[in-house]
């Protein structure tokens, strides 16, 4: 419930948590671990962080991005890169956060961390690279200058 593994090899990961430190404040939702979220093993399944990625980068772009934009632009992921450093289990509540590194006028750098929120144990970093689309075309199409300040560190 949100209220509001392909692993990286270890210079990916010592790039990941660099450009992490480097971030502007956060965007944070609130997700709680549920039954369904678990797998086999009896900890959060790696497809679940993934989706969890997801949702807090499309919650971000909801509550910041202006209407017009909303409207005309849609967001597809190029690639996703996550490394996993500690399970979450039933019962936890996880603060997911994000925040957009490098921008183009078409492709947008995003960091994601997921964290253990009664300890703030760092439970996986994730970077994805996203691609703006036209919302009718579905081809790529450039965001304005105003979006990519408002979103990027650079």
């Amino acid at each position: 419930m949100v209220s509001h593994r392909s692993a990286a090899p270890a210079a990916t990961e010592s790039r990941i948590l660099e450009r992490m430190a480097q971030a502007p404040q956060p965007f944070e939702i609130e997700i709680a671990v549920t039954a369904e979220d678990i797998d086999g093993l009896g900890h959060v399944n790696n497809v679940t962080y993934l989706r969890w990625v997801q949702e807090v980068a499309a919650a971000h772009w909801r509550s910041a991005a202006p209407p017009e934009d909303q409207a005309r632009t849609l967001w597809i992921v190029l690639r996703h890169e996550i490394d996993y450093k500690q399970p979450a289990r039933l019962g936890d509540t996880v603060l997911a956060r994000t925040w957009v590194g490098s921008a183009s006028r078409v492709k947008f750098e995003r960091f994601t961390e997921l964290r253990r929120a009664r300890d703030g144990a760092l439970l996986a970093a994730a970077r994805t690279l996203w691609c703006s689309v036209d919302a009718q075309t579905l081809r790529p199409a450039a965001v304005s200058g105003e979006v990519r300040a408002a979103f990027s560190v650079e």
